[in-house]
């Protein structure tokens, strides 16, 4: 019996999602960055939503998650936070408001929860900005750690290829995996990462992994709502599964809609007061 079955509307919370683990359940997480698709997202009985500072991509239109601000995340997390009854809300830190030092960190990770109530906050990367967690965690604020694939660093990569495939970046994962376990962070995301890796990762550490291009042996999964729905359709990895073409759908619709006013059939009479 899954969780959304045998508790109903009770609020997921960390230590659910660390029995989760502990009983082998499968954790779902979905991004949404609005109240009308994340109470959508939330009444279908996901796990977990994130507040991904991919609402940079599908939401603005930028080609990185670099542009998007703190206010903006704040905006984005408070309109999911009033539409979600009981999925665990994560926020993404944006970039440029965690990395310079770790009082910064801590006042974006306070200003989030604060302003838009939600649950917790992620951060990408590891050795490097475990100041800033524990500086969070200290706080009270639940932190989700990143590793692999990370976005905001997508300059000093220069690429969006697979990470970790040489044995001393894998090491280096496993070891920022330790770290972040050791903080105190309460889940990790592995993204774009070899399976097997991230299958070692999940098994060592005994907080919740969750994968995104990591393979199956991990504890649970994510993607981004607006590419797994067919809403964004020129992005293509091999790690996303399409589940519907909402694109097409809405052409469709919008171009009937069009047809009709041009045409005066809408609104007809029993349309109109």
């Amino acid at each position: 019996m899954s969780v959304h079955q045998s508790t109903h509307l009770k609020r997921i919370t960390t230590h659910i999602l660390q029995e989760m683990k502990k009983r082998h359940e499968k954790i779902s997480m979905l991004t949404a960055y609005d109240f009308s698709m994340a109470g959508i997202v939330d009444a279908a009985g996901i796990d977990m939503i994130l507040v991904g500072d991919s609402a940079s991509n599908v939401m603005a239109g930028h080609e990185t998650t670099l542009p998007i601000t703190l206010d903006q995340m704040i905006y984005h997390a408070t309109a999911v936070v009033r539409a979600v009854e009981r999925a665990l809300v994560v926020v993404d830190i944006p970039f440029g408001s965690y990395q310079g030092n770790s009082s910064e960190a801590l006042r974006s990770a306070i200003r989030i929860m604060k302003e838009s109530g939600a649950h917790a906050v992620k951060v990408e990367g590891g050795a490097e900005i475990k100041e800033s967690v524990v500086r969070i965690l200290s706080a009270g604020v639940p932190v989700m750690g990143h590793l692999g694939l990370t976005p905001q660093s997508i300059y000093k990569f220069g690429t969006y290829t697979v990470r970790a495939r040489e044995k001393e970046e894998a090491g280096k994962l496993l070891e920022d995996a330790k770290i972040l376990e050791e903080c105190g962070c309460f889940a990790l995301v592995l993204e774009k990462i070899p399976a097997k890796l991230a299958k070692k990762v999940a098994e060592t550490i005994s907080i919740p992994v969750i994968g995104i291009g990591a393979g199956q042996d991990v504890d649970g999964q994510v993607l981004v709502l607006h590419d797994m729905l067919g809403i964004t359709q020129e992005f293509q990895p091999r790690f996303l599964r399409q589940y519907a073409d909402i694109r097409s759908t809405m052409l469709e619709a919008v171009g009937n809609y069009i047809q009709d006013v041009k045409s005066g059939d809408f609104p007809n009479e029993k349309e109109s007061y």
